[in-house]
C-alpha cells in the first residue's frame, strides 16, 4: 500500500475541515443543541474514513474540497440563525408550495448537492479500482443507487436523532420523502454532468 504522506493541498482541505467541526462542535455544545452530536459524530467518521482511505483512493483534491463544502453546508444548516429557525428551513425559490411541504428549500439543495458529490466518489473509485467499467453505463448507473443508498443511510441517522433527542429539526414524513428524492436528482445530475465532461475531454 502506498504510504505516502498528505500532500500540500490535501493538508489545507483536512485543516480547513477539521477547523469548522471544532467551531460548530464548540458552538452546538453551548446553545445545548445536543441533536447535531450526532451529525458532528458521523462528521469524525467520515473524515477518519477519508483520511484512512486517501492513499488508496487517491481522491483529487477538488472532490476532497467538495466533500468539505458539504460538510460546512450541513453544519451551518443546523446553527445559523435565519427568519427565526435555522438555515435548513429558509425557503430559496418557491417551485412548489403546498400546506405540507415546500420546493425549493436550501435543506434540499444541500441534500442534492452532497449526494450528487457521493455520486462523483463513487464514480471515482469504481473506475480506479475497476477500470474496465469506464465508458459503460455500470459507471454511472451503481454511482446513483451507491448515492441513494448513502442518502438512505443518513435518514436513518437522522431517525436515530429523533429517537435520542426529543425535540428535533428532522421535519416528518414529507421531508424525508423529499430528501431521498432530491438525494437521487443530485445524484443523477452529477453522473450526468461527469458524463458530459468526460466526452468533451
Amino acid at each position: 500500500m502506498n504510504s505516502r504522506a498528505p500532500n500540500g493541498a490535501e493538508k489545507r482541505v483536512g485543516l480547513f475541515t477539521v477547523a469548522y467541526v471544532l467551531a460548530f462542535t464548540g458552538w452546538f455544545l453551548s446553545i445545548g443543541n445536543f441533536e447535531f452530536i450526532v451529525y458532528i459524530a458521523t462528521m469524525v467518521g467520515l473524515i477518519a474514513l477519508v483520511a484512512l482511505t486517501l492513499r488508496v483512493a487517491e481522491y483529487p483534491v477538488p472532490m476532497l474540497w467538495a466533500l468539505s463544502l458539504w460538510g460546512l453546508m450541513h453544519m451551518a444548516g443546523g446553527s445559523v440563525p435565519v427568519a427565526g429557525s435555522v438555515l435548513y428551513n429558509l425557503h430559496l425559490i418557491p417551485i412548489v408550495e403546498t400546506e405540507q411541504y415546500f420546493i425549493l428549500k436550501y435543506d434540499q439543495l444541500v441534500h442534492a448537492y452532497g449526494f450528487g458529490v457521493s455520486a462523483w466518489l463513487l464514480h471515482h473509485l469504481l473506475l480506479r479500482h475497476y477500470p474496465d467499467t469506464g465508458g459503460k453505463a455500470t459507471a454511472y448507473v451503481y454511482p446513483v443507487l451507491g448515492a441513494m443508498g448513502l442518502g438512505a443511510l443518513n435518514e436513518m441517522i437522522e431517525f436515530s436523532a429523533v429517537l435520542m433527542v426529543p425535540d428535533t429539526n428532522v421535519g416528518g414524513y414529507y421531508n424525508t420523502a423529499l430528501d431521498l428524492c432530491f438525494n437521487a436528482l443530485g445524484a443523477v445530475i452529477a453522473m450526468v454532468l461527469v458524463r458530459v465532461l468526460k466526452g468533451r475531454s
